[in-house]
């Protein structure tokens, strides 16, 4: 299981915005770039995602979207820990608390939520991209929508996008 990974190549910003520089700026009071997450942000923890601030969002934006995905998942494809839209241009970060006031699509494990991270025992470091997406269109698509359907949506319509890595390892 050590050398299976989906690979950051399948990430969301490859398939949306592949060729677009990142311009939007995410951090968070949760972690640094490229650190390791909280231990509140896994299953180890109470499995609550980390809050997240963005800038720089284009003055044309209908509408933003928050990806985040494992590349380093044993999968083909990258995990979807959580995939919140139709987050109203004028909002500048996501919480525990305020996700749910978008709708979320479906995540890896089927369900509209955040999943923690949980990566497998000994399988090394894995990467936690969290991505915002800036769309000139708003997405017409309910709570459980499934990540293909907010993709093929999204395509076409992105302005700008951003991440912030975290980290996170089990031994």
């Amino acid at each position: 299981m050590q050398g299976v990974r989906a690979g950051a190549g399948k990430l969301a910003w490859h398939q949306l915005a592949e060729g677009m520089a990142p311009t939007i700026q995410v951090r968070s009071i949760a972690f640094e770039p490229d650190a390791p997450l909280p231990v509140s942000c896994t299953a180890d923890g109470v499995g609550a995602p980390p809050p997240l601030r963005w800038d720089n969002v284009p003055a044309f934006t209908q509408s933003l979207v928050v990806c985040c995905e494992d590349p380093d998942a044993p999968a083909l494809e990258p995990f979807l820990h959580w995939l919140v839209f139709g987050i109203p241009a004028d909002i500048d970060g996501i919480d525990a608390q305020s996700q749910h006031d978008w709708p979320l699509a479906e995540n890896g494990r089927g369900d509209p939520s955040f999943t923690p991270a949980a990566p497998p025992s000994g399988h090394g470091i894995h990467h936690y991209h969290f991505q915002v997406f800036a769309l000139d269109t708003k997405l017409n698509l309910a709570t459980g929508a499934k990540r293909r359907d907010v993709f093929e949506v999204m395509t076409g319509h992105v302005l700008a996008w951003g991440e912030l890595v975290g980290t996170y390892q089990r031994e």
